[in-house]
């Protein structure tokens, strides 16, 4: 693994990432996103406030893996014909982020931060390109050096997420995916909703109970404690009442603490949520750490993973809410 920067902690082939924990979209103030599939062609607002306009809905579309899984999820996955970002394992799965996407139907543009094959962009003729923004007016995978000339290609809408509550950008995927022909109103969406919402209910009672969680990642040789104030996911679940764990000196973006292994046990916590994705560390792997084996938590064995990308679907997101409340029933405060 190589050193964990900001942006080598965020990108999934980077190394322990803490990818998610930039994550918003829809607010009126970054930018609140707005389609139309009728009349005279197809337009959508998207986190920039920049409105892209094409002469008809948009066929072919490439998108960010994250976020075509999440288009996927309201019903028009049809129209994803090419991913970048992490999308295919070592040995040939799904990476947890493509989510339901069958993986199988796209064309790989590219696999890893920094991957992004314009010949095979270019053959895959997008219409449109799609991808979340995590800091402001940046194109989540999308390379600097190669921006230009994958914009000249194709226009790109970007789904802020970051700084605000997780039900924001839900709610803007699902206005794109409206707009490029979802229903809404189809029966997978709708019941989808009403298990996030039952969700979000069972993770509100479950949070009086004033267990701390705190969410982290971990990596060769530091841990990251995440700020809930700057994550989609947190940010949400902390509106519903769960009391996490607040880093105090945050690193220059802001969205975690860098702790060395030795000063892991700065932060008392009853939970911790561990970034379960394929490129952070997990607890069998840290078992070699003393410092982590001394944490109140690990020694009661209340460690659950943390979907440090999340979907931003209601079918995505749902079963994050659910294992939380879930870990949080059973826990008992131990700091």
């Amino acid at each position: 693994m190589p050193r964990l920067s900001r942006r080598g902690l965020l990108a999934a082939g980077g190394a322990a990432g803490l990818s998610a924990l930039l994550a918003a979209c829809g607010s009126e103030d970054s930018g609140s996103g707005s389609g139309d599939s009728k009349g005279d062609g197809w337009s959508f607002t998207d986190g920039r406030k920049k409105k892209v306009s094409l002469k008809a809905v948009p066929d072919r579309v490439v998108a960010y893996t994250g976020t075509a899984a999440a288009l996927h999820d309201y019903g028009v996955g049809d129209k994803i014909v090419g991913v970048f970002g992490p999308t295919k394992k070592k040995n040939g799965k799904p990476d947890v982020i493509a989510g339901d996407l069958d993986i199988s139907k796209v064309e790989i543009i590219g696999n890893a931060f920094g991957e992004f094959d314009l010949e095979k962009y270019a053959k895959a003729r997008p219409q449109l390109l799609v991808t979340n923004m995590y800091v402001k007016d940046a194109l989540w995978y999308v390379p600097d050096e190669s921006k230009q000339k994958i914009l000249k290609l194709a226009p790109a809408v970007a789904l802020t997420t970051a700084q605000v509550s997780m039900l924001e950008p839900i709610q803007q995927f699902a206005k794109l995916a409206e707009s490029l022909g979802a229903d809404l109103k189809a029966k997978s969406v709708t019941e989808a909703k009403a298990r996030f919402e039952k969700a979000s209910e069972r993770l509100r009672r479950a949070a009086k109970g004033g267990v701390r969680v705190m969410a982290a990642a971990a990596a060769p040789d530091l841990f990251y404690v995440s700020d809930p104030n700057a994550n989609a996911d947190l940010k949400y679940f902390k509106d519903l009442g769960v009391d996490f764990v607040v880093p105090e000196k945050l690193s220059k973006q802001g969205f975690f603490e860098e702790l060395s292994w030795e000063n892991a046990d700065k932060y008392k916590a009853d939970v911790i949520i561990l970034d379960s994705r394929t490129q952070s560390l997990q607890p069998p792997a840290l078992k070699s750490k003393p410092s982590w084996g001394e944490l109140p938590a690990v020694k009661a064995d209340q460690v659950g993973g943390w979907m440090a990308e999340p979907r931003f679907s209601y079918a995505g997101a749902a079963p994050l809410v659910e294992d939380l409340a879930k870990l949080i029933e059973k826990a008992k405060k131990v700091r």
